[in-house]
């Protein structure tokens, strides 16, 4: 008798008879044998079909790219299939034939497979980054609940700004205005004058009008807030958080990551402490001359690749003019493809980078520090980078004034290395009810909406600091992803809001 197990499990079950569930990813055959390399959401293994079991081997006949089936047969040990295992099937039930599946094993263009994005989920690149995904989000809910903090859902609908009045995406609420949610920060506070340690995680979703890789209108956000911290204790939870994130994937996910053909070393550079420079300080490094020369050789440097992954191109197009075999074409194709890929993004960053050098030799002081900035200082750091106190004039209304420098604000933003810039921005929030008025007034705010916030203010008022993590950054930075869209199940872009 057979027992239900996934694929996963299969290592655990050698010698044993059992049934499996999911879809066909592939099938082949060669003489009286059919290969089928099945998949069922835990993992992928190959099983094979013999002439032997006639009707088993017929059910196949007609199976196409992800039939759903059952397959029942012994597991023995492969150690050239995936997992190190193979099923040699006795047994097949069809839940349902699937004939012509758009998304081939052929290479499509991003268009289309964003158009199918219900069925480019299935691929195993997009299976892997779910799972990393589901990781960081894990995670980061463990790194808050062993550390004594405590959910709590802040509302979607609000009635007026957190984050900037034009990035707001307005709704009709029974006759009245109000806003899909920018953050749940505002009222996290308030849980935080109750609680002390606080965290919120939901969707948030910012109008802004920007297509680059960077940029989702709608993401999920992971902010916690904590009475009595500082802008120091601040730096401190954010890469103590970071860290743990980091180490759980290698830990849980290290096989996702290698098909991501994701560079582990890398990640496993990342441990807390981590660099700190202040806004002045960064401003400083992209004026030095030092850091100009070392830009201007890069750019060189990746000239010189350019044009070596080119001749590849040119020698794999000859080769391809010489075989015959299916399986080879294909797979010189599919190389070729990504070679071309490669030197498409490469030839764009190379149009794009002289501008960048020039951009941060004039940056301004004042100014804050877009894309280009933050990925030209993130990259001179092997850990993420914490750059703190920006220009209060650059920074939301509720962060709190710097003593120290009051053109300045006590935050911190951190940059992920590798240029992919931003995935935390946060704030020791402004706790003087007089300055906190005076700052809003000046923002041109109308501040009767506000009374409910500004009591925290005048009821027990406490230093009080907390931060956001994005989830979607964060992915594709592990991940080592070149556009954001790849991250969340269903982007939603500029321009794009279906499936």
């Amino acid at each position: 008798m057979s027992t239900f197990r996934t694929v996963s499990h299969l290592p655990d079950h050698l010698n044993e008879t059992v049934t499996l569930r999911g879809w066909i990813r592939a099938i082949r055959s060669s003489g009286k044998i059919r290969f089928v390399e099945f998949r069922d959401g835990t993992g992928t293994c190959q099983c094979t079909v013999e002439a032997i079991h006639p009707e088993a081997f017929a059910a196949l006949e007609h199976c196409g790219q992800e039939t759903s089936l059952a397959l029942t047969g012994s597991v023995r040990e492969e150690p050239r299939s995936p997992g190190g295992v193979e099923v040699s099937v006795e047994k097949v039930s069809i839940y349902q034939v699937a004939e012509e599946y758009p998304i081939s094993r052929k290479e499509h263009g991003i268009d289309f497979l964003m158009q199918h994005r219900h069925l480019w989920l299935r691929s195993p690149r997009q299976e892997a980054i779910l799972r990393v995904r589901h990781r960081i989000i894990t995670a980061a809910r463990e790194f808050f609940d062993l550390d004594g903090f405590t959910l709590i859902d802040t509302p979607i609908f609000q009635p007026g700004a957190a984050e900037g009045a034009g990035t707001l995406f307005d709704v009709d609420y029974f006759g009245s205005p109000a806003y899909l949610a920018q953050t749940g920060q505002l009222y996290l506070e308030t849980a935080a004058m109750a609680l002390g340690k606080v965290y919120c995680f939901g969707p948030t979703f910012r109008a802004e009008k920007s297509k680059t890789r960077r940029h989702l209108t709608e993401f999920w956000m992971i902010e916690p807030e904590v009475a009595f911290y500082e802008l120091e204790d601040l730096e401190v939870l954010s890469e103590n958080f970071l860290s743990h994130i980091v180490q759980a994937v290698l830990k849980h996910n290290r096989a996702d990551l290698e098909s991501l053909g994701r560079d582990i070393s890398v990640l496993e550079k990342i441990q807390a402490p981590f660099p700190r420079v202040s806004y002045s300080e960064a401003v400083e490094l992209l004026h030095d001359p030092d850091l100009h020369a070392k830009l201007e050789s890069e750019l060189a440097d990746e000239k010189d690749r350019c044009q070596g992954l080119q001749k590849e191109i040119s020698e794999k197009e000859a080769q391809l003019a010489q075989v015959s075999k299916a399986w080879k074409v294909e797979k010189l194709k599919k190389e070729i493809q990504e070679l071309q890929d490669q030197v498409k993004e490469l030839e764009r960053w190379i149009a794009n980078q002289p501008a960048h050098i020039e951009d941060a030799k004039s940056f301004e002081w004042g100014s804050d520090f877009g894309g280009d900035e933050e990925t030209i200082l993130s990259k001179q750091f092997e850990s993420p980078l914490i750059v703190t106190e920006y220009p209060k004039e650059i920074k939301a209304f509720y962060m709190k004034e710097n003593p120290a420098d009051p053109r300045t604000v006590r935050n911190l933003d951190v940059l992920a290395p590798e240029g992919y810039g931003e995935i935390i921005g946060g704030s020791q929030r402004e706790d003087d009810l007089e300055k906190l008025l005076v700052r809003m007034e000046a923002e041109g705010m109308d501040i009767e909406p506000y009374q409910w916030y500004l009591d925290l203010r005048r009821y027990g008022s406490v230093p009080h600091g907390g931060f956001g993590l994005g989830i979607e950054r964060t992915v594709s930075w592990i991940c080592g992803l070149k556009h954001i869209r790849e991250t969340i199940p269903f982007p939603r872009l500029m321009g794009r809001m279906q499936p």
